[in-house]
């Protein structure tokens, strides 16, 4: 497996556009983000391709989420922002060789039908989608956890495989985030095993903190041996909180020989501090 630095959570100490340049000289050859609405683009992406990086994942804009939004799909009010964002975040997908794009579907709205913001997602969901596919690009949809999130639609993995498969689009997989999953349901390794198949991407934190692994409960190394097990040939994007100072610190248990390509599980840390 190949692991990505998530600079939206990871090098924080540091401006968003430093941040790519950090993640390379911590030896990362692969990052992911959010959408940086708050960048001008042509920015990120000479900051990404001065850092001679590969971008594993970046996210269609999910609205404003450092004050708790959480997308745009499901929300009649806000569906022409998302889909104005779906061909600039294509276009900047294209431009930096980015084969995934991660959609968050937003919250439950109070007053209105849950299976009519389903099917409004579907739509909308559906529409980036097909627009990816001109691309070769996939789109992923991710549950999360409803503790820090909110009412958000798609709060477990069944949920999230069950929106994706009524797409009907080959394009469209689920994103596995094991620290939401492991908050919302446990049961990690089973899903895994049940759903590989359709899973796109996966992004690790450790619970119930969401520190980096092996500073909670999550046994990785048996999780990550079994995705490594089942063929799993993706990315495992970082997307924690660092308990430590700097982000370098947190990286205790991923040797820097590691960081950069193809890794063994058996060749990690027993991420024990």
């Amino acid at each position: 497996m190949r692991f990505s630095a998530n600079v939206s959570m990871l090098f924080k100490e540091a401006p968003f556009l430093e941040r790519f340049g950090r993640a390379a000289e911590a030896g990362f050859s692969a990052v992911e983000f959010w959408w940086p609405s708050s960048e001008e683009l042509g920015a990120v992406e000479k900051a990404i391709k001065e850092a001679n990086l590969w971008v594993a994942l970046m996210n269609f804009d999910a609205g404003d989420m450092p004050n708790g939004d959480r997308g745009l799909t499901s929300d009649p009010e806000r569906e022409e922002q998302f889909r104005k964002n779906v061909p600039v975040a294509l276009e900047l997908a294209r431009e930096l060789g980015c084969p995934r794009l991660n959609v968050l579907v937003g919250h439950e709205i109070a007053g209105m039908d849950r299976e009519e913001q389903l099917a409004l997602a579907r739509r909308n969901v559906g529409f980036a989608a097909d627009e990816a596919a001109r691309f070769g690009v996939e789109v992923l949809v991710e549950a999360v956890n409803t503790f820090e999130n909110g009412p958000y639609l798609l709060h477990t993995t069944a949920q999230a495989v069950s929106f994706v498969k009524s797409l009907g689009r080959e394009n469209a997989k689920i994103q596995q985030d094991l620290y939401h999953m492991q908050r919302m349901e446990g049961n990690l390794v089973a899903n895994l095993r049940e759903n590989v198949g359709l899973i796109g991407h996966v992004q690790i934190a450790d619970s119930p903190g969401r520190g980096e692994p092996g500073t909670g409960e999550i046994h990785y190394p048996y999780v990550l041996a079994t995705l490594e097990e089942l063929g799993y040939s993706g990315y495992v994007g970082l997307e924690y909180n660092p308990t430590t100072e700097t982000t370098e610190e947190s990286l205790w248990w991923l040797p820097r020989r590691l960081r950069g390509g193809e890794v063994a599980v058996g060749d990690l840390k027993t991420l024990k501090p």
